[in-house]
């Protein structure tokens, strides 16, 4: 009697975002944008902006930023790397509402903004987010030291590659967290560039054992707890817990990072995320290694509200910590007190 293989069936169902298959087959639902595109202002649209590639073997891209400060002559700004967030399996660079958020920051900060895409899991998984980010990081080093058409010319012109920045939220911030490490473990070397801090905004991480916020706070528009584990078992090695590095910064298997050199890093924390109480943690084990660590917390805010609403009151008031931030440790003393003042 012949032997009949099973028909593959969904051992993951993302609603609609995707389905994997027991197989290992992924269907991506391309047209679904996960949050409503916000309507921007004018002043925005003074902002240009265009694609390049950073991996052409992988044809991925990142998108350029240039605000109008930065067309002034003689005029060179920050450079700020900026990476999605998305639970490491959904979301891109060119999603409208990550699209809202970097032109704000480049608009109001102001800095040049590079937002990187990177490979998503199920299809990629952890680290090849991270190694697609360490390639931007590699990109950017090379920039600073490109002439002729090798050289981006909005770059060329703009950009300041002694003050760069390195950002994201969500996964985008967990991404932030491991590129800080390689650069402190010497796995990344971007010089003559110089990182000058990183800016980590509601940072995804992971765990086994449940924390009170998990445990107690409401399910929020863009995280509930189920979709973050859900995220964890796509992106994650097969097999793998929530304790891995990948995940947990202070998991079991984690190497000690308190003789890892990190840049000074801004954490920012949301009250009402359920993951509140890891970005809190995280900042503190820190900042007892003796790291220069700034945590700022949105009170009343849900996870990812920077992205949910990009133009709102707690948008602008991120956007303002950012600046602080950029402005006060990039070596720019005149920069640094406008940005206090505002």
């Amino acid at each position: 009697m012949a032997s009949t293989t099973p028909a593959p069936y969904v051992v993951e169902d993302c609603g609609p975002n995707l389905q994997l298959f027991s197989d290992g087959t992924v269907i991506r639902f391309e047209d679904y944008n996960i949050l409503p595109p916000p309507v921007l202002p004018p002043a925005l649209s003074t902002v240009q902006w265009k694609d390049v590639v950073y991996d052409a073997g992988r044809g991925l891209k990142l998108r350029v930023y240039r605000p109008p400060a930065a067309t002034v002559a003689g005029e060179k700004l920050p450079v700020l790397v900026y990476f999605h967030g998305g639970g490491y399996f959904i979301g891109s660079f060119e999603m409208d509402n990550f699209h809202a958020c970097c032109l704000r920051l480049a608009h109001e900060l102001p800095a040049v903004v590079l937002s990187a895409d990177y490979r998503l899991a199920p299809e990629h998984r952890l680290p090849a987010a991270h190694d697609d980010a360490a390639t931007a990081m590699s990109w950017v080093r090379d920039q600073a030291v490109a002439s002729g058409d090798a050289a981006d010319p909005w770059l060329a012109e703009s950009a300041d590659f002694g003050r760069v920045f390195v950002s994201g939220d969500s996964a985008g911030a967990g991404i932030v967290h491991h590129v800080a490490l390689r650069l402190g473990s010497g796995q990344i070397a971007v010089d003559p560039a110089r990182v000058a801090g990183c800016a980590l905004l509601f940072p995804y991480f992971g765990g086994e054992e449940r924390t009170r916020s998990e445990a107690e706070n409401p399910p929020g528009p863009f995280l509930t707890l189920p979709f973050s584990d859900q995220g964890w078992r796509l992106a994650l090695p097969r097999g793998a817990t929530r304790d891995h590095p990948l995940a947990n910064p202070f998991g079991p298997e984690n190497p000690a990072m308190d003789a890892v050199a990190l840049p000074p890093l801004l954490v920012v924390v949301a009250q009402l995320d359920l993951l509140r109480d890891r970005d809190v943690d995280y900042a503190a084990r820190l900042r007892a290694m003796g790291k220069q660590v700034e945590m700022v917390e949105f009170e009343g805010q849900h996870h990812g509200f920077f992205a949910v609403e990009p133009l709102g009151d707690a948008g602008s008031e991120l956007v303002r910590v950012v600046r602080r931030f950029v402005y006060g440790n990039g070596g720019d003393a005149a920069a640094a007190a406008a940005a206090a003042s505002k």
